[in-house]
């Protein structure tokens, strides 16, 4: 048993050694693409900013159907219009993920209607922009039932039956804010937080499901209506990314089985130096930055 135990420990590290060396080639080499040909995507707050434009690009990758959720019938309506036109077959559902309930509801119709979903993108989130202080408690709530108790129910309608025919992907939009947060937002670093928990827990538990898998995208700050009120101190230096970018970036991660995505690539470099420069540090990076005064005024919602 000791003997077991000590082989175990010594072959450890070159497992590690193999996967690392693994994983780089893989991200020199191209690798084979899933074919969503025959995938039916579901997207929240699909109607406008990111989840429009990852309902573009999954139309444009061959995507059999898309389908939309989102509270705000003009905007869904006129997403599923222009998704049509690309020639993919579109449906929407007014859905509040922040709703068990209705969650739990309009699954039920999607899968009477359109059938089985095999791929899940839980998009949406609210940002109510204040300090705890000045934060109605109404407002915090809320952005902890949509950014973070949303992906609760919606996984939990759809991934069974996932399982059931060993084929479906979940995905989740989060923010590189659920890794370094900043003041002003508590209550989406909060949710993003738990979200980003949420889903390392869910990528772990899918590793004896075949078939069925998980990727979570954390990006920058994104140009969209949702962060108009961002304010950053070197705009040149940290330039806010596109959202068909982000769509983009993200539908490839998809495809290719990626876990974790951070864009841009620089990201990489901030979860580093926060895992070993100290507070104090850490503090003056972001007083340098701007982070602490960056954000003021949001329109709230995708």
């Amino acid at each position: 048993m000791v003997g077991k135990g000590l082989g175990a420990w010594l072959l450890l590290p070159l497992q590690l050694v193999c996967l690392v060396a693994k994983a780089l080639v893989g991200a020199l080499l191209p690798s084979k693409l899933r074919d969503l040909s025959g995938d039916s995507v579901l997207i929240t707050g699909g109607g406008r900013g990111i989840g429009r434009y990852l309902a573009r690009e999954f139309a444009k990758r061959g995507a059999r159907k898309v389908i939309l959720w989102g509270r705000t019938e003009k905007c869904l309506k006129e997403t599923t219009e222009e998704i049509r036109a690309m020639g993919t077959e579109c449906h929407y559902f007014i859905c509040d993920v922040g709703n068990r309930e209705e969650v739990y509801q309009q699954a039920k119709a999607v899968r009477e209607k359109v059938g089985d979903i095999t791929i899940l993108v839980n998009n949406a989130a609210v940002v109510h922009g204040k300090s705890l202080m000045e934060s109605d408690d109404d407002a915090l709530l809320k952005s902890q039932h949509i950014n973070t108790l949303g992906q609760f129910w919606t996984t939990k309608a759809f991934l069974p039956r996932m399982l059931e025919l060993q084929k479906g992907h979940i995905v989740c939009l989060n923010s590189v804010l659920a890794l370094s947060a900043i003041p002003g937002v508590i209550d989406y670093c909060t949710s993003k937080a738990s979200s980003f928990a949420f889903m390392e827990s869910l990528t772990l538990g899918l590793l004896d499901c075949p078939g069925v898998n998980a990727t979570t995208v954390l990006p920058f700050h994104t140009s969209t209506e949702m962060f108009q009120g961002m304010r950053i101190r070197f705009p040149n230096l940290f330039p806010p990314l596109k959202p068909e970018t982000v769509a983009r970036r993200t539908v490839e991660a998809v495809r290719q089985n990626q876990a974790f995505l951070l864009l841009p690539w620089t990201m990489h470099i901030l979860i580093i130096l926060k895992s070993i420069l100290p507070q104090a540090a850490l503090e003056e990076i972001h007083k340098f930055s701007g982070s602490y005064t960056c954000m003021n005024t949001f329109k709230g919602r995708t």
